[in-house]
């Protein structure tokens, strides 16, 4: 039985999110959540958010009782969002500007319960 929850358009970018969402990958979910509240990237605290929320939809599954002592992070991914509104510019010398790109991403888990 697989439980999910998503997040779209986080703002950060998905190669930033990869590097943490590769840590809890496998854990148990007390262990993921120890593993993101101590972490000191940016970015945890919105997959803590996440991982949190997707125990909430493991909790509330109708006619189906959940260990959540049980459950682990069987899939996580990160994949681009769309950077088409979200390009800036900076100031340069002489005039000129550059152009920068805020990226940003959207994050799937999915728990799953261990068996014995």
């Amino acid at each position: 039985m697989m439980v999910k929850a998503s997040a779209k358009y986080v703002d950060a970018s998905p190669q930033k999110t990869r590097l943490v969402a590769d840590t809890i990958r496998g854990r148990s979910v007390g262990d993921a959540i120890a593993i993101l509240r101590f972490t000191k990237k940016r970015v945890a605290r919105d997959l803590h958010k996440l991982l949190k929320a997707a125990v909430a939809n493991a909790e509330s599954m109708p006619g189906k009782q959940v260990d959540v002592d049980k459950l682990y992070v069987s899939t996580i991914f990160v994949d681009g969002a769309s950077v088409k509104f979200r390009r800036r510019t900076l100031p340069a010398p002489m005039g000129r500007a550059f152009r920068y790109v805020r990226r940003q991403c959207h994050v799937t888990i999915g728990l799953n319960e261990r068996e014995k």
